[in-house]
């Protein structure tokens, strides 16, 4: 499977096996994150092998089951932290998708366990992201069309209608994709913009990710004086 594969092949999963990450597969994914840390200045964290954050009442509230491993998206708070973490965030979900694995974005059902992770003095936790082996797949979910996030989808070129399509395709709070791209009146300059709502930075930051992905990015540059790659080292 390869990244294009993993847009589509990923879907929230909320029950598990119970088959713990092989050591091999922790130390790649740990390599992952290291490199997302890096490049983020972040301070995201695997977490194996603990039951408890996911066995909770509000925890079966989501329908979760045998959840004994998550990544915890930390890093030092700020403007820009929500949407840095939503997009090393889902580069690290694409990623363990190539590996084989499920995951599901989780910003309420579940239950901060003590000395499971580190929350530094200055930083802030902003969601997990349960990962493992899926009793399935997951399934499709209901999605908008194109012309409902871009106004002027028909006469764009063909690298930003597969970007939009790769951007529909990423998980958002309560599935509402509140989010709208749009060319910025230059062929190759895009211009993105969050809506309104629950974790609504975290999922921009999902979706800006994806739309690299489905676009390639040295098709395009981000639009505005505050750009992804320019807001990712404050």
């Amino acid at each position: 499977m390869d990244i294009q594969e993993a847009l589509r092949a990923r879907h929230s999963v909320r029950q598990y096996l119970d088959k713990p990450l092989e050591d091999d597969v922790k130390a790649k994914l740990q390599e992952i994150i290291d490199e997302c840390n890096r490049d983020g200045k972040l301070h995201i964290q695997l977490v194996c092998n603990e039951p408890q954050a996911f066995s909770s009442k509000i925890a079966s509230y989501g329908n979760f089951k045998n959840v004994t491993n998550y990544i915890a998206l930390v890093g030092p708070k700020s403007k820009t932290l929500d949407e840095k973490c939503g997009y090393f965030g889902q580069k690290i979900v694409l990623e363990a998708q190539m590996m084989g694995l499920n995951t599901c974005w989780v910003a309420l059902s579940y239950k901060k366990i003590p000395g499971a992770f580190t929350v530094d003095k200055g930083e802030k936790l902003t969601v997990v992201i349960a990962i493992g082996y899926g009793e399935t797949q997951g399934k499709e979910r209901k999605s908008k069309t194109p012309e409902q996030v871009c106004y002027d989808i028909q006469s764009a070129p063909l690298w930003f209608k597969r970007g939009v399509d790769a951007a529909l395709l990423a998980p958002t709070a309560t599935n509402q994709q509140k989010f709208s791209i749009n060319l910025d009146g230059i062929s190759n300059r895009v211009k993105i913009k969050a809506g309104i709502g629950p974790e609504s930075k975290v999922d921009l930051g999902i979706v800006r990710y994806n739309f690299e992905v489905g676009a390639d990015k040295k098709n395009f540059e981000w639009a505005g004086k505050d750009t992804f790659e320019i807001r990712i080292t404050d």
